[in-house]
């Protein structure tokens, strides 16, 4: 009798921490909805959210012209973009730019070809005013885009933003330096489970 209930008790124990791992939760997520967009990629084909809807995506925002943190910004998403590869996780990348005037669909191909020779799954958007793009990143990400005139530098959010599979916004991350690529790498696990 008393084996028996030590056995029972070890095996709710067992149960409590099984179940206990399997239901991970990201901390202080933020459920931030993204609004519908449709916008040019960089072979110059419209892509919209529809796009993305049923994918785990991350988003940060570039432009061309980018003397500062782009480059580093840039270099940080191709690498990530290298991890969850290596991981079989799957993710699409969306740079949006913060300069659409200059930044054309050809301008931004061969800007990304600069860091990826694979461009499948990671998309430049551009086409929209310069109105639009300060709207949409303030709405949707909670971000500052700053164009003054005269000036060809923007002034943008450092962030990669990780967006789940019905277009809410679950976390930002440092993208200029201090990347934490496992921490990104793991909650993309968490929300592909």
């Amino acid at each position: 009798m008393k084996r028996r209930i030590i056995i029972s008790l070890f095996c709710m124990v067992f149960i409590l921490f099984a179940s206990a791992g399997c239901s991970k939760e990201i901390p202080n997520r933020l459920n931030w909805e993204v609004e519908d967009f449709t916008y040019t990629d960089q072979d110059g084909e419209k892509f919209s959210l529809a796009h993305l809807r049923g994918k785990v995506w991350v988003a940060d925002f570039i432009f061309t012209n980018c003397s500062t943190v782009c480059p580093p910004m840039t270099a940080n998403m191709a690498k990530l973009k290298e991890l969850v590869e290596k991981e079989k996780l799957d993710v699409h990348f969306v740079s949006f730019s913060v300069d659409p005037e200059v930044d054309t669909p050809d301008r931004l191909k061969e800007y990304g070809k600069k860091f990826t020779d694979d461009l499948s799954n990671w998309t430049f958007l551009t086409g929209y005013s310069q109105e639009e793009i300060i709207r949409m990143v303030r709405n949707s990400f909670k971000a500052i885009v700053e164009k003054e005139e005269g000036n060809n530098q923007v002034g943008h959010a450092t962030y990669f933003y990780l967006v789940d599979q019905e277009g809410k916004i679950v976390r930002y991350y440092k993208g200029e330096k201090d990347v934490p690529y496992e921490e990104i790498v793991e909650h993309i696990k968490i929300i592909q489970e």
